[in-house]
């Protein structure tokens, strides 16, 4: 979508900061002996509290109102019975249809005490995250966004997975135009004033070779290196990307 008016942006801020709420919330109750599935359970709940939609169940029949993916889970992981334990790194990924407009956002806690080696994942995923958003503004390209992404995850000797990508949103979860994790600077489509994408790098220790687990759903890393994800949903403009999912 190009939010074009304060009725869209009105709309947006609100679907957005109900789903970063939510997130702040699951991100309390992450805790050891507690299951995804309790994660999802609350999720469920607290959406339906609001008379919102939760998208990923409706729009592309996920198992699941949220994505909770676990250490070496990159993206997609199926809530369900798994206990999360002391040193585990959870990515949270959320999203919700709200009074016609879409909210979606991703973090990434950890699990008591981790390695640090984990600790410092989680936080340059978060500012891979952050450059591809001060890259997005009017008149520069999508590529520029990958490019800025990339360079943070790569100078700190990580890889970041291409194949699960951003996305434009509004009315619906997912629109035009997709938004990769890795690029060219100064190619792809131009970005107008008002153009609301979501920016989520997922980066990973070792390799960026994916595998799709028994149940469908979950992507795996192929070695076995853990991954951290963000992801906000933004508005371009002029005096740079207004961010929508936070408090």
């Amino acid at each position: 979508m190009v939010a074009t008016t304060e009725e869209e942006r009105e709309g947006l801020r609100r679907a957005n900061r109900a789903t970063a709420k939510l997130l702040q919330d699951l991100a309390k109750l992450a805790r050891p002996g507690v299951t995804t599935g309790d994660l999802n359970d609350y999720a469920m709940d607290y959406i339906a509290q609001l008379g919102a939609t939760p998208v990923f169940a409706t729009e592309e029949g996920f198992p699941g109102c949220i994505n909770t993916s676990v250490n070496d889970v990159a993206v997609h992981g199926v809530p369900g019975k798994q206990k999360l334990k002391i040193g585990d790194v959870l990515s949270i990924d959320a999203g919700m249809l709200l009074d016609g407009y879409a909210g979606d956002s991703t973090i990434t806690v950890a699990i008591g005490k981790i390695n640090p080696k984990h600790q410092r994942l989680i936080e340059i995923a978060r500012e891979a995250m952050m450059a591809g958003i001060q890259a997005a503004r009017p008149g520069k390209r999508i590529g520029d966004i990958g490019y800025a992404i990339q360079k943070v995850a790569w100078s700190h000797g990580y890889d970041v997975v291409r194949e699960y990508i951003g996305h434009g949103l509004g009315h619906v979860m997912h629109e035009r135009p997709d938004v990769p994790n890795v690029g060219r600077a100064g190619t792809g489509p131009v970005m107008p004033e008002g153009l609301v994408i979501t920016i989520e790098p997922t980066l990973v220790e070792k390799s960026a070779r994916m595998r799709v687990d028994a149940d469908g759903w979950s992507v795996r890393t192929r070695d076995g290196g853990w991954a951290a994800q963000f992801e906000h949903t933004v508005i371009v403009s002029q005096q740079g990307a207004e961010i929508l999912s936070t408090l």
